[in-house]
């Protein structure tokens, strides 16, 4: 039994051993920097962290490079094309030497890097790729152009944050802003079913309100955005409506809702209690017909019936409270969001279903 375990202990350290030694050597240098606050050495350096983590490669320690520079007297301030690479990899007995540039021109930040195959003397491989000026992510930006240098897969979430000017809003686009507002007006209808909707369509003289039970909305939506990290967002959502003035009625509701956004689709949910004033007035059902509690006769004893409140044109105006349930997607036009949302307010035989639309700007504080 010892035996054997020592057969495989001595197997797994050869392998190991002919891994290492099988391992390309890479030496990672200078990326030269042009309008950023980072120096190429700084540059260089970032570099190396990421090449490291693909432990692909044998990557050669900064210092060792440092230590041979410092001894072979060379210059690295302008060693960045192809024949000065070369010449430094025979220098440090590499295989591969990676370097590169970034630039800041206005908005946009240029990222290339370049593989030089030392013993051919070429460029193996090159890449290019623009990035928003989005400078505390310079280590990302990194990342994601070193993996797709060398063709490996790179979260799609990660790159359209960094490179998509109209991308919504994450962590990583809108790094200096822990919350995001993004107040707007709101428009749209609601639909009333059930119970409601008859008294609705019911006429004035029978405690009816002689409308249709679609109604026009209109208010204003405060978001503030109290959570950003990954593709997901948590959203806070304060919400003010005026509903029924196109049919000469007035019932104003607040809502407050949470909810979640996903920065790659633009889809959110959100859920939470919302209030309205309405015209309630007391009363009691007689043989399924709908009575005031006034009308009833006295001469007649006490009332047997249960009294009751109920949407009535009759009654005084009466808090009312629900749970409103919504799923919307935001749609991007530039700087323009265009927020679209279907809700419901369940409510046995009286649900509330409803759309709302409405636009704002990217807002930031």
């Amino acid at each position: 039994m010892k035996l054997k375990l020592f057969i495989l202990a001595l197997g797994l350290t050869i392998c190991q051993t002919i891994f290492a030694q099988s391992k390309i050597k890479l030496t990672v240098l200078n990326v030269d920097t042009q309008g950023m606050d980072f120096t190429p050495e700084q540059m260089g350096n970032l570099l190396r962290i990421e090449a490291e983590k693909l432990d692909t490669f044998e990557v050669m320690d900064r210092y060792d490079v440092a230590y041979l520079i410092k001894k072979n007297n060379l210059a690295l301030e302008d060693c960045y094309g192809k024949i000065c690479l070369v010449e430094t990899g025979k220098v440090l007995n590499a295989d591969k030497v990676l370097s590169g540039t970034i630039e800041l021109y206005g908005e946009t930040i240029f990222l290339t890097l370049r593989l030089i195959d030392v013993k051919k003397q070429i460029i193996e491989r090159s890449h290019v790729q623009e990035y928003l000026n989005l400078p505390k992510e310079t280590q990302l930006m990194m990342r994601v152009s070193l993996r797709k240098l060398f063709g490996m897969p790179v979260e799609k979430v990660l790159e359209e944050g960094l490179t998509k000017k109209f991308n919504y809003e994450s962590a990583i686009n809108n790094p200096d802003a822990t919350s995001l507002n993004l107040n707007g007006p709101r428009m749209g209808g609601v639909f009333y079913s059930g119970e409601v909707a008859n008294i609705l369509k019911e006429k004035e003289a029978n405690g009816g309100f002689d409308v249709y039970p679609v109604m026009f909305q209109f208010g204003y939506q405060y978001e503030i955005q109290y959570l950003n990290q990954g593709a997901f967002q948590a959203l806070f959502e304060i919400l003010p409506l005026i509903t029924g003035l196109d049919q000469n009625m007035f019932i104003p509701s607040l809502t407050f809702m949470n909810g979640m956004r996903n920065s790659r689709w633009g889809l959110e949910l959100g859920f939470g209690p919302t209030f309205n004033v309405v015209k309630q007035a007391r009363g009691y059902f007689q043989e399924g017909q709908w009575l005031l509690e006034n009308t009833w006769d006295m001469a007649n004893g006490a009332n047997p019936y249960e009294i009751v409140y109920r949407l009535d044109s009759r009654g005084d105006y009466r808090l009312n409270t629900g749970f409103v349930f919504g799923i919307g997607k935001t749609f991007r036009s530039g700087k323009l969001n265009i927020p679209v949302n279907v809700f419901v307010i369940p409510a046995v035989g009286n649900s509330r279903f409803g759309i709302s639309l409405g636009y704002n700007t990217q807002k930031r504080y």
